[in-house]
């Protein structure tokens, strides 16, 4: 019989070991997860726990200058200071608000956003109440600061426009992103709260290169959010300057001419390189509204003002050419062989085909005409039968080789093309035929046909150079930008045609019989050519021809004539082209042409393109656009 005793101490045993067994077992495995926790996993939580003490902030780096041709600021960054308040340190927000207004301005409008922001935000998260204060406002708070407990002084970059509205076409303005750039833009950079981008103009176009690269603030936080202390600070990588072709005083000259109009534009370019002179357009816009954002009482009147004053007219205005497209039709009428210097018409004051006539500007008619004449005296009769003749094929074609009816590759956003119609085009477009009237009437630059003043620039440019097929641009390429100038093509056009047209655009102004005989430069030494245009809103009635009401300057502002000018300078070796419309301004020699004659008398006077080689060797600057280096 077993010893009950030793059977208890037996099983009693065996149980103790299963339990060591189970507590080692069980201390093994807890171990084992220690040991995966604190060393395998360590980094990891190491990293979360950084991620709860540190909070990540990105810094807005210095958005990049934009620089005329000599260095000149045009658009750059100055410091701008605001005002904070951090409703924990506050006892009554609405009472330091009132504290605040008493000491500098503040609008009903900033007061409320104060308030939303302050009551939507944790409590040390400071809020804006100004961003735009005066040294003045600041140094008044600084002095006022123990008086206003947690108001908070600190300071940023803001974009700044030296020359405003004069600047504004080209430069266009910044603004903050809005939800669509957020959603195709994944720089991180458009995150940043104070953050601008490039909205329209050089502004715009180079926004990638004027951006930067974004700083980065680590501060320790403790458990709400609050920070504690700044641990690493890495500054942003400033945004590259932009060297621009334009002439800061030319530019401001130009713009400063044309201000009396109503609505105009005007470009002068260089004609050996393209290089983009000045380019003005009126009425114009203060670029620093955007900044912010603009009000919508600003914005409806921006828009909705008739002369709109945020379209740069120069390369986004479209307008028939007029009398100033008639050395195209010259050209493409001599290249094909239909007439020749000597070739002659005969202008009794219209040209009737079939059953309808066509009226030159001279009632009484010019007489028998030869080409240079019949540019000098702008005989619309002439180039009536030449267009007629050589067909609108014939004539657009060549308008596309002097940059009408397509893009000229210049480096602004919201160029348009304007319209060189052909018999096909008609067609597809409108369901009709094309018939030989529209030949005519297209021959002087009316119906259908359309271009931008800057296009009538290059168009100028092109014609006088010796056919060089220069193109606009504006910014100098950078290294890595992709971008690079290359020798601009000759065209295959005879050299002498293209001297007629030079011949008749010096005798339009120096000729005794010139429409702009009374606009040519004073100089003894620099003669100009030009061409006068003057193209038709809507069409005038045989009744109101008759009633002498076509040429009545009484009519509705909108009713009125567009007035237009072309010229180079100087005569012998051109180097300036330019181009001026004169919305509904009525005559071109009147009221484009004098405008024209002064934008060429200060480009000769400044020389922002610097001298050229003597005579005996071509220059050596002829150039195209920039184009894509890949």
């Amino acid at each position: 019989m077993q010893n009950p005793e030793a059977e208890r101490t037996r099983v009693f045993s065996r149980r103790l070991a299963l339990l060591g067994g189970a507590q080692v077992l069980l201390f093994g495995v807890l171990g084992a997860r220690l040991h995966h926790l604190q060393v395998r996993e360590a980094p990891a939580f190491a990293l979360r726990a950084d991620n709860n003490r540190i909070s990540q902030r990105l810094l807005t780096p210095a958005r990049g200058r934009i620089l005329d041709r000599n260095g000149i600021a045009l658009a750059d960054n100055e410091p701008f200071y605001r005002v904070r308040i951090v409703r924990e340190r506050v006892s009554d927000v609405e009472a330091i608000l009132d504290a605040l207004a008493e000491l500098i301005p503040i609008t009903p409008q900033q007061r409320l956003d104060a308030l939303e922001r302050a009551r939507s935000h944790r409590a040390f998260v400071p809020v804006v109440v100004r961003n735009d204060l005066t040294w003045e406002e600041v140094a008044t708070l600084a002095v006022r600061s123990p008086e206003l407990p947690g108001v908070m002084l600190d300071s940023g970059l803001v974009r700044r426009y030296a020359f405003g509205p004069e600047f504004a076409h080209v430069l266009g303005y910044v603004g903050p992103p809005n939800e669509r750039d957020l959603q195709n833009d994944p720089d991180p950079l458009l995150r940043v709260p104070d953050q601008r981008i490039g909205r329209s103009g050089i502004e715009g176009r180079y926004d990638a290169l004027l951006r930067g690269k974004a700083g980065l603030l680590q501060m320790e936080v403790n458990v709400v959010g609050r920070e504690i202390r700044e641990l690493q600070r890495r500054p942003g990588v400033a945004g590259r300057d932009v060297e621009l072709t334009i002439h800061k005083e030319l530019q401001r000259y130009a713009h400063r001419r044309i201000a009396s109009e109503l609505s105009a534009s005007a470009v002068i370019l260089d004609v050996e390189t393209g290089e983009v002179l000045a380019m003005a357009s009126v009425p114009g816009f203060e670029p620093g509204a955007f900044t912010n954002g603009v009000s919508h009482r600003q914005w409806n009147e921006w828009r909705d003002d008739p002369r709109a004053p945020l379209v740069n007219k120069a390369l986004s205005g479209i307008y028939p050419p007029g009398s100033t497209f008639k050395m195209i039709t010259g050209l493409a009428a001599m290249e094909a062989g239909i007439v020749d210097a000597r070739s002659t018409y005969f202008c009794p004051g219209h040209l009737t085909l079939g059953t309808a006539r066509f009226h030159c500007w001279r009632p009484g008619g010019h007489g028998s005409m030869a080409m240079v004449q019949a540019l000098a005296q702008s005989c619309d009769v002439y180039f009536y039968e030449a267009g007629r003749r050589v067909g609108i094929d014939a004539i657009t074609a060549m308008a596309n080789r002097f940059g009408l009816g397509v893009s000229t590759g210049i480096d602004l956003p919201s160029e348009r093309t304007g319209l060189m119609p052909t018999r096909a085009w008609k067609e597809a477009s409108i369901g009709e035929r094309w018939q030989p009237g529209d030949s005519v009437v297209a021959s002087i630059g009316q119906g259908y046909l359309t271009s931008t003043p800057l296009q009538l620039a290059v168009m100028t440019a092109r014609m006088c150079n010796g056919g060089y097929a220069v193109s606009p641009w504006l910014a100098r390429p950078v290294p890595g930008d992709g971008r690079e100038l290359i020798p601009a093509p000759k065209m295959d056009i005879a050299e002498h045609h293209l001297k007629l047209m030079k011949d008749g655009m010096y005798e339009a102004v120096n000729g005794s019989r010139g429409t702009a005989r009374s606009q040519r430069l004073l100089s003894e030494h620099d003669k100009m050519g030009g061409k006068t245009g003057t193209s038709q809103v809507r069409r005038i009635t045989r009744a109101e021809r008759a009633a002498g009401l076509h040429r009545r300057q009484d009519r509705p502002w909108r009713d009125r004539h567009h007035a237009l000018f072309v010229g180079y300078a100087p005569y012998e070796r051109p180097r300036y082209a330019v181009s001026v419309v004169v919305e509904h301004g009525g005559s071109g020699s009147a009221a484009a042409a004098p405008i024209a004659r002064d934008l060429l008398q200060k480009a000769l006077d400044l020389d922002p393109s610097g001298p050229r080689l003597s005579a005996e060797g071509a220059s050596p600057k002829r150039l195209t656009a920039m184009v894509d280096a890949g």
